[in-house]
C-alpha cells in the first residue's frame, strides 16, 4: 500500500491521518488537535508535530495550510496569525516534525482530490471547488489543470470586505443565523462567481459539505452544484496526493 501522511491546517483545528493514495481514502481513522490560539508557527508547529508523533510517522507528509503558498512560503493570512506572512510553512513544520513536508493552498489541496478520486473525477470543463468553512477557499480547474491560490473568496462584497465574511460557515456562526438564511447569502456569492467565470460545475467542500440536503434547494446557479464526494477529508487525501507528486 502507497501510504503518505495528509494533514490539514485550518483555523479551528488541524487534522491528519495516513491516506492510501491507489484508492484515495484514508488509511484508518483521523487525527484532530485544536489549531493554537494565537495560531503563531511556533505554536502551530507543536500541534503539527504532534499529528505526526501520533501516527508514529517519519516520512514525507503533505500540508494543505489557509494561506495563499508558492514554493512552500506563506504569502497571506486571513484566518490565522499575520506572522505566518514570508514564513516557510515547509521548514517550520518540517524541523518540528522530523518530516520532509510539502505544502499548498488547502483549497487546492481538497480540489486535487476531488479532481482526481472524487465527484470531479473525468471533468473536463470549468470546474470550481468551493470549501465552506471559517472562510471560503477555492480552486479552479479547466480540463483538469489547476489554476493555484486563487482565492476567490477574498472578492471584495457589498461593504469593500472579503466575500468570506458574508458567506461563509463562519460567517453564519458569527452573525447566529439559520442555514436556511446563509444559503441565501451563499447563494449570491455563486452567482456572482458564474456572473465572472461561468463555470460548468461547483463543488462544494468543507464542513458545510454534509449539509448538502439541507440547502441544496436554494441554491440557484446555472452550473451544476454538487456536494463533494470526500467531504471534509479531501483536504488530507489532496495534501497527501501533493506530496506524492513532490
Amino acid at each position: 500500500m502507497n501510504a503518505i501522511l495528509g494533514i490539514d491546517v485550518g483555523a479551528s483545528g488541524i487534522k491528519g491521518a495516513l491516506v492510501d493514495l491507489d484508492k484515495g481514502k484514508l488509511h484508518g481513522e483521523r487525527f484532530r488537535v485544536p489549531t493554537p490560539q494565537p495560531s503563531t508557527p511556533a505554536a502551530m508547529a507543536q500541534a503539527f508535530a504532534e499529528i505526526s508523533e501520533f501516527f508514529n510517522y517519519k516520512g514525507i507528509v503533505g500540508c494543505g495550510f489557509p494561506a495563499l503558498v508558492k514554493h512552500g512560503v506563506a504569502q497571506s493570512a486571513a484566518n490565522i496569525d499575520k506572522s505566518w506572512v514570508g514564513v516557510n510553512i515547509e521548514t517550520v513544520f518540517g524541523e518540528a516534525s522530523g518530516c520532509r513536508v510539502y505544502a499548498t493552498n488547502d483549497a487546492d489541496a481538497a480540489g486535487m482530490a476531488e479532481m482526481r478520486y472524487g465527484i470531479g473525477k473525468g471533468e473536463n470543463g470549468l470546474v470550481i471547488l468551493i470549501t465552506i468553512g471559517t472562510g471560503l477557499g477555492t480552486a479552479i480547474f479547466y480540463k483538469g489543470v489547476m489554476i493555484p491560490n486563487t482565492e476567490l473568496g477574498h472578492l471584495k462584497w457589498n461593504n469593500g470586505k472579503s466575500a468570506e465574511l458574508y458567506a461563509s460557515s463562519g460567517a453564519r456562526e458569527r452573525l447566529k443565523i439559520s442555514r436556511k438564511e446563509w444559503a441565501k447569502r451563499f447563494n449570491e456569492y455563486l452567482q456572482h462567481l458564474e456572473l465572472l467565470f461561468s463555470p460548468d460545475l461547483f463543488i462544494l467542500g468543507g464542513g458545510e459539505s454534509k449539509f448538502f440536503d439541507s440547502y441544496k434547494d436554494l441554491l440557484q446557479t446555472n452550473a451544476r452544484t454538487v456536494p463533494a464526494k470526500l467531504l471534509n477529508n479531501a483536504g488530507i487525501i489532496g495534501a497527501a496526493a501533493y506530496a506524492a507528486e513532490q
